[in-house]
């Protein structure tokens, strides 16, 4: 038997696919799908409520226990509703396939806002929304382009230039380092750098680390061009899962150059003084392992700028691969600079 109340119950309702929310009073469930039917201009029949907040099933029995108030969700036949996570799953789903009706209204609703958060939500949905991911060219998208070379005809191709110019920046490094090495291992280093130079020009330094039209295998980002943080060099992943798209907009193209291609096993400190040193010691050197360290993912981590720590990595080369196995004699050693008697 339906229970009807002496006071009626005032709640506020809205329906599944309305952004606005009404206060309605009514005496009994059925009193109040009937008023919320003709407010929403929806059929009454197989329709029914729910708790906006979980999803919970209203009925003539549990009518009377609502607080004043409540937030009711109003859904006509074959509608569902799960609570908060199906406001998400909408909310969601506005990134995937943003239209100009959520751009303008985010918008409205920004340049009417005061407080400081609520900029702040919109102004990154409005970020996020506005992005123009599929569009690769210079045509399709010339916003993206701004400040940039005029030979830069496409996403793909810069962003494939952006990666290549750091690894090329990482091997200006190893080379600055050859005045650092004893005068007599000094050719034999150069040798190594001119194996490494040949291996990097052959794979196009890499560059296809950064392009989204790249294999998968030979890629760090979606077929889309997300690219997500892989956490600090002491940790398996990130854990505040920042990700960020720079084929979206010229904003995320400019912020992605903040990420940083960070070494787990330090360039400066550690692979490169241990090359050297091999080197100087006389035996064969497994370039190839220090080529892996120095310029591919094997030792390279795309990073936040947040989750990049500056500290010492405190982390050693393999000595079980610094070296090629010994088949034959051994290499004459290079001659090593005298180094001045200690004063005592």
């Amino acid at each position: 038997m339906c229970a009807v109340l002496r006071q009626p119950k005032c709640v506020k309702l809205r329906a599944l696919h309305s952004a606005c929310k009404f206060g309605v009073a009514a005496r009994s469930c059925q009193e109040l799908l009937r008023k919320g039917s003709v407010r929403f201009q929806l059929p009454m029949p197989g329709s029914r409520l729910c708790l906006y907040e979980d999803g919970t099933e209203v009925t003539d029995d549990c009518f009377p226990g609502l607080p004043n108030d409540a937030e009711l969700l109003l859904l006509t036949a074959g509608e569902t509703w799960h609570g908060y996570v199906s406001d998400i799953t909408r909310f969601l789903s506005v990134f995937n396939e943003p239209h100009a009706g959520v751009i303008q209204a985010a918008r409205q609703l920004l340049s009417d806002e005061q407080a400081p958060l609520r900029q702040k939500l919109l102004a990154d949905l409005l970020h996020h929304v506005s992005q123009n991911i599929t569009a690769e060219t210079r045509e399709q998208d010339p916003s993206w382009f701004e400040g940039l070379e005029s030979r830069f005809r496409n996403k793909s191709g810069y962003l494939r230039y952006s990666c290549e110019s750091r690894i090329r920046g990482y091997l200006r490094e190893v080379s600055a380092y050859t005045s650092m090495v004893d005068e007599a291992a000094q050719e034999e280093y150069l040798r190594v750098l001119g194996s490494m130079c040949q291996k990097l020009k052959s794979v196009q330094y890499n560059g296809s680390y950064f392009d989204r039209g790249a294999e998968a295998s030979s890629r760090l980002c979606t077929p889309e061009g997300w690219f997500s943080c892989q956490g600090p060099f002491d940790l398996e992943s990130c854990l505040s899962k920042h990700s960020i798209n720079p084929y979206g907009n010229r904003e995320s193209r400019i912020l992605f150059s903040t990420w940083n291609l960070d070494h787990i096993i330090e360039k400066k400190r550690t692979v490169v003084p241990t090359l050297a040193e091999a080197i100087q010691d006389g035996r064969e050197v497994n370039w190839e392992y220090f080529y892996s360290l120095l310029f591919t993912a094997e030792n390279l981590k795309l990073v936040h700028i947040a989750c990049h720590k500056k500290t010492t990595h405190k982390l050693e080369c393999d000595r079980s691969r610094i070296y090629r196995p010994q088949t034959g004699s051994r290499r004459k050693q290079p001659a090593r600079k005298k180094r001045p008697a200690r004063k005592r």
